[in-house]
């Protein structure tokens, strides 16, 4: 019974493994960063373990071994072991932190000659835009792949700071009004894949996330001329409407994209969004409804 009562917040959480289950190549380095700093880590808490148990067994008070001394209270061996180890522990646990970390840079290119798919990306309330500007396609809360393909990314956000994470694909990042960041992933293999919105941004944010569908480059091809002949344009007026508060029901694509969209957004020619407000929210995003 208190092993299920422990249980029950973990069950609350709603978490699932994706971290630990990677699709790509950054998600697989991101996990052996994750593994590997927790071995180190466990160069200290085993011992530390050990050692309690140890000394609450061996100074029992039934134990006529053990020795008494109430004088004691200080040694240099014990200070270099205490203070010593875990200074080595640092030392390594910080280098592999800083040497993966500046592996694994986000802006940097992944490995490989694939020329990289491009793809812009805007975090609204409470949607996520994605537009393909060589293909000039674009959806809304679903993200196409092709598996095997490197993947650049430029991020910026139509309304307030928010984060894009595809847990199983790799690193999370900001997107920020009128800034631009760059994130380089891949799906090495095809699957549907969770994204979200890991920073809270208002009302909608519980509905902020989207589906990554990574799929065989001959099928992203299918569904880029398919989408391109079906839908309408993605210019400034439409862009307006999808950029107000609130929900969609369902994700959707445009069939062709103002080209410069992306830039007038990042720049904010295209005024951004007022972010969560104060007050009495809407109702259809927010089951408060009172003050």
């Amino acid at each position: 019974m208190r092993l299920a009562a422990l249980a029950v917040p973990l069950l609350l959480t709603a978490c699932h493994w994706a971290v630990l289950d990677p699709k790509g190549f950054v998600g697989v380095s991101d996990v052996t960063i994750l593994i590997d700093s927790v071995i180190i880590m466990l160069a200290i808490v085993v011992p530390t373990i050990v050692a309690t148990v140890f000394f609450a067994w061996w100074f029992r008070a039934s134990n006529t071994r053990a020795v008494y001394r109430p004088g004691f209270f200080y040694s240099g061996r014990i200070e270099m072991v205490v203070w010593g180890i875990p200074l080595l522990v640092i030392m390594l646990l910080g280098g592999v932190a800083w040497i993966g970390s500046h592996q694994l840079d986000p802006a940097a290119p992944l490995p490989g000659n694939k020329t990289p798919l491009e793809i812009q990306g805007v975090s609204l309330d409470w949607k996520w835009l994605f537009i393909y500007p060589d293909q000039h396609v674009a959806t809304v809360n679903q993200l196409m792949l092709p598996a095997g393909v490197p993947i650049h990314f430029s991020l910026s956000s139509g309304s307030v700071m928010t984060a894009f994470f595809v847990p199983q694909l790799g690193s999370m990042i900001y997107t920020m009004n009128g800034m631009v960041t760059r994130l380089n992933l891949i799906a090495d293999e095809p699957g549907t894949f969770y994204g979200e919105a890991s920073h809270f941004s208002g009302d909608g944010f519980s509905d902020m996330h989207f589906d990554v569908h990574a799929m065989p480059p001959d099928q992203f091809a299918a569904w880029v001329k398919s989408t391109q002949s079906a839908g309408k344009t993605l210019d400034a007026a439409n862009y307006g409407a999808l950029a107000k508060q609130g929900v969609l029901p369902a994700p959707m694509t445009y069939g062709a994209v103002e080209p410069t969209l992306f830039q007038q957004i990042a720049t904010q020619k295209l005024p951004p969004g007022p972010g969560p407000e104060t007050g009495r929210p809407d109702a259809t995003v927010s089951p408060r409804t009172s003050q």
